[in-house]
């Protein structure tokens, strides 16, 4: 029975009309293929995008320039061998499909927060460090770039755990562990900005107040990003999907 349509399956298709169908199975094979192709270039190509290739360079310039303490280079190194290990102990990856997503890349809530999180922790401390180079602002400098070593290190590493090798708790991991250790720069870099309006090498008046309103507004963001988000929101979403993955026997 053919639902009505006429019969299918009884009928042979003439030579030509066979040519026509294999040229059209034959570009539709290559069709996929080139789309394959271009998505496994797109990862390639993503895994070094030119926002991680940027911050990779703010965080050499920064280390080189002996801004960037013992401590917070060991941090980073620390934080790609930790988490590698992890990866292969306590969450390995699971096949592609099982890895659902844990907010619609649609969000656009979610991403004027993004945005606001780099004008506020990236964009802005840059040109407050830039400004300082020209008016002297040694101590401002010194107490701005850790913050900003951490988090151009930070947006490298989410986009190395986001290249499709690690987990979902991996790439929850990042942000949690650096914001962490972010905190205590910003700290460092609030109580500089307070202490040091009549030492040498301070900068200009106007510069003073733009630094503290500028360690303030990373204090308060960062803060709540940790605690009112990371911790509250993301963190339980990615431990819930991830656990109730299924997974391979």
């Amino acid at each position: 029975m053919s639902g009505g349509v006429g019969p299918t399956s009884d009928i042979s298709l003439p030579k030509e009309e066979e040519v026509v169908h294999k040229e059209q199975q034959d570009h539709s094979l290559k069709d996929s293929k080139n789309a394959s192709k271009s998505i496994t270039t797109t990862r390639r190509v993503g895994f070094l995008s030119f926002r991680q290739l940027n911050c990779l360079a703010v965080g050499i310039v920064l280390s080189a320039s002996g801004m960037v303490s013992p401590e917070d280079f060991g941090f980073v190194v620390f934080s790609i061998f930790y988490m590698y290990f992890i990866s292969k102990v306590a969450f390995p990856p699971l096949h592609p499909s099982k890895e659902a997503q844990v907010f619609s890349p649609q969000n656009k809530v979610l991403k004027l927060y993004v945005l606001v999180g780099a004008i506020i922790g990236l964009y802005a401390p840059i040109a407050y460090i830039l400004e300082g180079i020209f008016e002297g602002d040694k101590e401002g400098i010194k107490a701005a770039a850790p913050h900003v070593f951490l988090l151009a290190s930070q947006v490298f590493m989410e986009g190395v755990a986001f290249s499709g090798r690690f987990s979902t708790p991996i790439r929850a991991f990042v942000p949690v562990f650096y914001n962490s250790r972010r905190i205590f720069s910003i700290v460092d870099w609030l109580r500089s900005e307070i202490y040091k309006i009549n030492e040498e090498h301070s900068g200009s008046d106007r510069r003073v107040y733009v630094g503290r309103a500028l360690a303030v507004a990373n204090m308060a963001f960062w803060c709540f990003n940790l605690f009112g988000f990371l911790l509250l929101v993301y963190l339980p979403r990615v431990f819930k999907l991830y656990y109730s993955a299924p997974k391979d026997n």
